[in-house]
C-alpha cells in the first residue's frame, strides 16, 4: 500500500486548496460576466419593448422625449458598471491564466468583442448621447414651426446613429454569451 508522508499529504491538500480557489474564482468571474451581459441585454430589450411604447402612448413628444432621456441616463450608468465588471473579470481571468490554468484566458475574439462593446458604450455615453440630448432640447425650445422642424431633423439624424450603436452593442452582447459559455465549459473540463 502506498502511504504518503505527512508533508506529502499537506502538499496535496495545499494543491487541492489552490485548485479549489481557482475554480471558485473562475466560477465567480464567469457568473459576474454573465450577469453583466444579462443586465446589458435585458435593460435595453425592456426599454425598447416596453418603456418606449408606453411612454409615447401615454405622453406627448416633448415630455416623452425628456422622460426617455432620463431612462437612458439610468441605463447608461448600469452599462458603465457592466463594462467595469466585464473588464475586471477579464483582467482577473488573464491573471489566473498566467498561472497554472491557461484555459481560463479570454479568447482573442472575446477580448475584441468586449473591447468594441466598451468603446462603443463609452462613445455613446460621453460623446454622442450628450450631443443628441442638446439637439433634442434645442428643438423643444424653438417656437417657430419651420425652424423647429429643421431642429428635429438634425436631432433625429444624430439620434439615429445613437440608436444604431445601441443595437450594435446589443448584438455584440448577445454574441458574447456563447463565447463566455464555451470558455467556461472548456475551463470546467480542465479543472474537473
Amino acid at each position: 500500500m502506498n502511504r504518503l508522508s505527512a508533508s506529502e499529504r499537506d502538499q496535496n491538500v495545499g494543491v487541492a486548496r489552490i485548485a479549489n480557489n481557482y475554480t471558485r474564482g473562475a466560477l465567480i468571474s464567469y457568473t459576474l460576466e454573465l450577469m453583466a451581459l444579462a443586465v446589458w441585454i435585458g435593460g435595453l430589450v425592456i426599454i425598447v419593448a416596453a418603456v418606449i411604447p408606453a411612454v409615447f402612448n401615454s405622453f406627448g413628444m416633448e415630455p416623452g422625449g425628456r422622460f426617455l432621456t432620463r431612462v437612458f441616463e439610468g441605463y447608461n450608468r448600469t452599462i458603465l458598471m457592466a463594462s467595469g465588471i466585464l473588464l475586471l473579470s477579464a483582467g482577473y481571468r488573464t491573471i489566473l491564466s498566467r498561472g497554472a490554468h491557461p484555459d481560463m484566458a479570454l479568447s482573442r475574439l472575446e477580448w475584441i468583442v468586449t473591447m468594441i462593446m466598451v468603446v462603443v458604450a463609452v462613445s455613446i455615453i460621453f460623446v454622442l448621447e450628450p450631443s443628441s440630448v442638446r439637439l433634442q432640447e434645442a428643438a423643444f425650445a424653438i417656437k417657430d414651426e419651420v425652424a423647429r422642424k429643421a431642429a428635429y431633423e438634425s436631432f433625429f439624424k444624430s439620434h439615429t446613429l445613437v440608436r444604431a450603436l445601441y443595437v450594435v452593442n446589443l448584438g455584440l452582447a448577445l454574441a458574447l454569451i456563447p463565447m463566455k459559455l464555451t470558455s467556461w465549459l472548456r475551463c470546467k473540463k480542465v479543472l474537473s
